[in-house]
């Protein structure tokens, strides 16, 4: 299995083209294509969030560390409505994809499209050639197409109820537990580097939809208040 991670190549400084490795091609033994799979999930635990990297926050945080806080927050939600193993599950695989292809961001010129199509390829190599189509690889597989098609109330609680004027933006359909997650790290870097990323919570809190995702963005955005004005005080 080839190591090699999809990453950026700086051709061109403004839109730099990413290199995707090639996909797995089953060995026909079940044991050495099941390694195969384990191995590449450390790419999510090695690769770097790319919102992160464009705004020069040293040593950012991986994927597997955003869904493994997105996870902790599904599990502490208390709605009686949800499925809250399910939610937990889907938070753990949602971005499995990005093993294969990266975190692509809009600036790669990249279509929606395209980066569906490579995602749907991407796992399908994953179900298929590496675990054989076995029940844990349907099951990984059904638990990431709910969470992409977003219709089930757990789909919705994780992915986000998506706006009306937000399905004709490219790339804006952050989830609400993804969309929390972004700005509590997005508040946790300022306050460890001093960077400015008000965008990041431009596009996250206020489009939060599950209420009590809602009110967590509300304490964290309370607590960001705080901290400005404690240090606006030591200025």
């Amino acid at each position: 299995m080839s190591s090699v991670s999809p990453s950026l190549v700086n051709e061109n400084a403004r839109t730099p083209k990413r290199v995707f490795p090639p996909l797995y091609k089953s060995r026909g033994d079940a044991s050495v294509d099941r390694l195969a799979f384990f191995h590449v999930l450390e790419r999510l635990k090695t690769q770097k969030r790319t919102g992160w990297i464009d705004h020069n926050i040293p040593n950012p945080e991986s994927i597997s560390d955003h869904m493994y806080r997105m996870a902790i927050l599904a599990l502490c939600a208390s709605d009686p409505d949800l499925d809250t193993n399910k939610c937990v599950l889907m938070c753990l695989v949602h971005d499995l994809a990005e093993a294969q292809v990266g975190d692509i961001t809009p600036r790669e010129g990249i279509s929606k499209a395209d980066k569906q199509k490579l995602e749907t390829e991407a796992m399908d190599n994953f179900v298929h050639e590496m675990l054989h189509s076995s029940p844990a690889a349907l099951r990984i597989h059904a638990l990431w197409k709910e969470y992409e098609d977003g219709e089930t109330k757990e789909a919705r609680f994780v992915k986000g109820e998506l706006l009306a004027e937000e399905k004709m933006i490219y790339f804006s359909s952050r989830v609400d537990l993804d969309r929390f997650e972004m700005a509590t790290q997005a508040i946790e870097y300022e306050s460890a580097h001093g960077a400015a990323l008000q965008p990041f919570f431009d596009s996250s809190i206020p489009k939060i939809q599950h209420p009590e995702v809602k009110s967590w963005g509300n304490d964290l955005m309370n607590e960001r208040r705080i901290a400005t004005d404690r240090n606006d005080e030591h200025s």
